[in-house]
């Protein structure tokens, strides 16, 4: 009969990729489980009929993400943000952040889509001025990520849509509601051409499930592995002690 017996060198190296593969997997059904959930609220908001901003923000704004509300105002051209590193068909620019003040004077920053350059005289035909009506996709204000490069308001260099200072930069008063957020244009063309909306993805695959059987595959692999080993060796001990007797 073969006993197992773990090696201590085997043990040592195959446990930590056998723990960690299955962590991994584990890991990836929970990416799936949230994804899933993004793509459910995507596919609910956007089915949603144009709201108001009253009705937006008469209970908690993020319920209604990639949904669309439509505002009456004017946009705060003097005020434009850049985010950095934005490209569109391998083109690389900006994308510019324009507070836009409504009628009743609150102040939403809205996403106008992406630019080639900061020059504002390059694109005035796209600046309107006066009032205007608007459609956006309401959109979460976004933190930093991980390895993300940091903002760099005092140079106008935005890598992360940092609503609360944004707005604050702009002259706006907190407002717990209006800093959770920020709009989206859709892609009506703007005259001129710029800026270009209708930036925002919203076919976003689900790949996670994938990738969790891969690393649960190789999880099963590593624990076949680490029992053939011991299996051979086993029987290899086991012979030579016959061949003794």
């Amino acid at each position: 009969m073969i006993r197992l017996r773990p090696a201590l060198w085997p043990t040592l190296i195959s446990l930590p990729i056998l723990v960690l593969s299955l962590g991994l997997g584990l890991w990836q059904m929970e990416r799936r489980e949230w994804k899933g959930d993004i793509l459910d609220r995507i596919t609910t908001n956007q089915a949603a009929p144009p709201m108001t901003l009253e009705q937006l923000l008469s209970g908690n704004p993020l319920r209604h993400e990639y949904g669309r509300v439509k505002l009456a105002g004017t946009f705060q051209h003097d005020h434009e943000f850049f985010l950095a590193a934005r490209s569109l068909k391998n083109k690389v620019g900006l994308q510019v952040i324009v507070p836009f003040k409504t009628d009743d004077g609150r102040l939403v920053l809205f996403d106008r889509g992406w630019v080639p350059a900061r020059d504002p005289a390059g694109r005035a035909a796209g600046q309107p001025t006066g009032r205007v009506e608007v459609t956006g996709l309401v959109r979460r204000s976004q933190i930093k990520a991980r390895f993300a490069p940091e903002n760099v308001p005092d140079k106008n260099v935005w890598f992360q849509v940092d609503v609360p200072l944004m707005r604050k930069m702009a002259g706006a008063a907190p407002d717990p509601r209006l800093d959770s957020f920020f709009l989206e244009s859709d892609g009506t063309p703007n005259p001129g051409g710029v800026p270009v909306g209708g930036q925002t993805r919203l076919e976003i695959p689900n790949d996670h499930l994938q990738y969790a059987i891969t690393w649960f595959l190789l999880a099963l692999a590593m624990a076949g592995v680490y029992l053939a080993y011991h299996w051979e060796n086993g029987r290899l001990e086991i012979n030579g002690r016959r061949k003794a007797v």
